[in-house]
């Protein structure tokens, strides 16, 4: 028994751990390991085999305290070598755990959460809208068309025929339930499944209404009125209950969700509540500072702009960002980028002006001669400083 691993390394768990964690802890494995979902895997199936058996000792209060008192000796000689690696697994019951494991390999129910014939809820349609950046910010209404599902006005509701019934489902008795049992290793498996004759409505409709086919609903298309409050963000929901499909057995019906699909802006960028734009400065305005006009989702305001404002400078317009979804009073902040402008174009006068603006300011149209003229020399054959390449 020395190559055997010890049991509670083999589920992963502390030797203090309750019975919930164990249980816990080996349901995890059996899923992840069982044969039926690793078909030809050997490693699996030894590992399926070895979490197994470590369950089936740790599980039972008496074999826990043996094990932990004498180890895997307590077990040397097993009951005529029924189990794995020569421990009995007859006298064990695994029906809880394995309708459990079993119903999520094979698409039932499971015996102790059935939905059976009750009461469901209908299912959510998707659809989506587009609107402005502006309608974003702002909250707006919009129109929205869509497939709906009313009850049928021929027959009630019913799916029959006027004049019929739908008739008890013989092969489930009406519950909308059957139960199917399968033999395992661990004994019978009790699987639960939705009748597949009555789709789990434990009735059978066998004249079905000309109008809506048996379905008791017919299709129609039905305009509504969608409001999206201020501050939704492009991918965002509006959820209308009770609008979506119809619900089973007098279940209620879903939902709609409308998607909000914001347009992109020219001038304008979004990052949660605050909003981002670049604002073109002109070189004037930039050294001597002035007034500008920046727009917002507001309309245009005036900004006075500080002398000798450099290109990249970020100025804040306080609550002229997007308005929270909780709040609207709440707002976020605009922040503009200023960027300076250099003029491609100028007329004689303006290049004239510049040139005296320059010689006022440094002189920097000249700096380069009055380098090569304090570093150059007489002779002929001096060198000419090196002019550095700047890419």
């Amino acid at each position: 028994m020395a190559d055997k691993r010890d049991y509670y390394e083999v589920l992963g768990v502390e030797k203090t751990a309750d019975d919930a964690a164990i249980k816990a802890a080996y349901r995890k494995l059996a899923k992840k390991y069982h044969p039926d979902m690793n078909p030809g895997d050997k490693e699996a199936e030894a590992k399926f085999k070895e979490a197994s058996e470590a369950y089936a000792v740790l599980s039972d209060a008496e074999k826990r305290r043996q094990y932990d008192q004498f180890g895997h000796a307590a077990f040397e000689g097993g009951a005529g070598g029924g189990g794995f690696g020569g421990f009995d697994f007859g006298s064990m019951d695994f029906s809880d755990i394995f309708g459990d494991i079993f119903g999520d390999f094979f698409g039932g129910g499971r015996s102790r959460g059935g939905r059976g014939n009750g009461p469901m809820k209908g299912a959510n349609l998707r659809t989506s809208v587009r609107m402005s950046f502006e309608e974003a910010v702002f909250g707006c209404t919009k129109e929205v068309e869509l497939n709906v599902k009313e009850e049928c006005a021929t027959c009630k509701g019913s799916g029959a025929k006027p004049g019929s019934s739908a008739e008890t489902c013989s092969k489930c008795g009406g519950k909308g339930q059957v139960v199917y049992t399968q033999q395992s290793m661990f004994g019978v498996i009790r699987n639960v499944q939705n009748c597949p004759d009555c789709g789990g409505s434990g009735k059978i409709i066998k004249d079905k209404c000309p109008d809506c086919r048996g379905t008791g609903y017919v299709s129609m298309r039905k305009k509504y009125a969608v409001e999206f409050p201020a501050g939704v963000d492009n991918g965002q929901c509006k959820r209308m209950s009770g609008l979506g499909e119809p619900g089973s057995n007098g279940g209620p019906r879903g939902d709609v969700l409308v998607e909000a699909v914001v347009s992109p802006h020219p001038i304008f960028q979004r990052e949660d509540q605050n909003i981002f734009s670049t604002v073109p400065v002109s070189f004037a305005i930039a050294a001597l500072g002035g007034d500008i006009v920046i727009e917002t989702v507001d309309g245009p305001v005036i900004y006075e702009v500080k002398p000798g404002t450099q290109t990249d400078t970020r100025v804040r317009l306080k609550g002229k960002g997007v308005p929270s979804l909780r709040d609207a009073r709440n707002r976020g902040d605009h922040y503009v980028t200023l960027i300076v402008q250099t003029p491609e174009k100028l007329s004689s006068k303006a290049k004239e002006l510049l040139k005296q603006y320059d010689a006022e300011t440094g002189d920097s149209l000249h700096a380069a001669e009055k380098f090569k003229a304090g570093h150059g020399s007489s002779d002929e054959g001096s060198k000419k400083p090196k002019r550095k390449k700047l890419f």
